[in-house]
């Protein structure tokens, strides 16, 4: 589909469009890679700096990681289309008669258990990416630090944004136990990494002002 290599004011018309594809998810996916992005802009900034050297091996393997989260969030923005398509059909499935209605209860399980796949992903990509910024914004150079509270305020986010995505998900699941798992997965990450970035925005914004 080649969402992730669309020029940007491609990708916002499509968006704004009716078209299923990309909606939240893939826009959570993209924000999240721009976001860890900014955090290893922080990174580049510090790394050959005098002043930094003593950092400059730390923040070289941190960069490293941030340079995997942004491909693996780019990636994740043509994995939600591709999982989101078979919902989109699903919900418009006939369910006339009893064996219409058997078969699409069958189809919506799967497709909906696909379809939360994804944002789950998201979100535990954001997740690391907010620990990485973390130590940016500790360590790396001042003169890029709005980067890092920028960049912490972005994958919150895509944190956020995706999980709304699993939940509109779960909620329709018929198996509750699973729904349930994954909400719960999905609660802990936002009750612990929202609080971390607010924090690390906090803590920049503290700098700032």
């Amino acid at each position: 589909m080649g969402f992730s290599t669309t020029p940007c004011n491609e990708f916002v018309e499509v968006l704004a469009s009716k078209a299923p594809v990309p909606g939240g998810g893939g826009a959570s996916a993209l924000v999240g890679a721009i976001g860890t992005a900014l955090g290893n802009m922080v990174g580049s900034l510090t790394v050959g700096k005098k002043k930094y050297a003593d950092v400059e091996a730390e923040i070289m393997e941190l960069k490293g990681k941030c340079d995997i989260l942004q491909k693996e969030l780019l990636e994740l923005v043509e994995k939600d289309a591709i999982v989101f398509e078979p919902l989109s059909r699903a919900y418009g499935m006939p369910k006339n008669t009893e064996e219409e209605k058997a078969k699409k209860a069958q189809v919506m399980e799967k497709v909906l258990k696909d379809a939360c796949s994804v944002p789950m992903e998201i979100m535990e990509k954001c997740c690391e990416a907010i620990d990485l910024i973390e130590i940016f914004a500790q360590k790396g150079s001042v003169i890029a630090i709005s980067d890092a509270g920028v960049g912490a305020a972005f994958c919150k986010a895509a944190l956020e944004g995706a999980s709304l995505n699993v939940y509109i998900n779960t909620k329709s699941m018929a198996d509750r136990e699973y729904a349930d798992s994954l909400n719960r997965k999905a609660d802990e990450m936002l009750e612990v990494y929202s609080k971390k970035a607010e924090a690390i925005f906090g803590q920049v914004m503290g700098r700032l002002r």
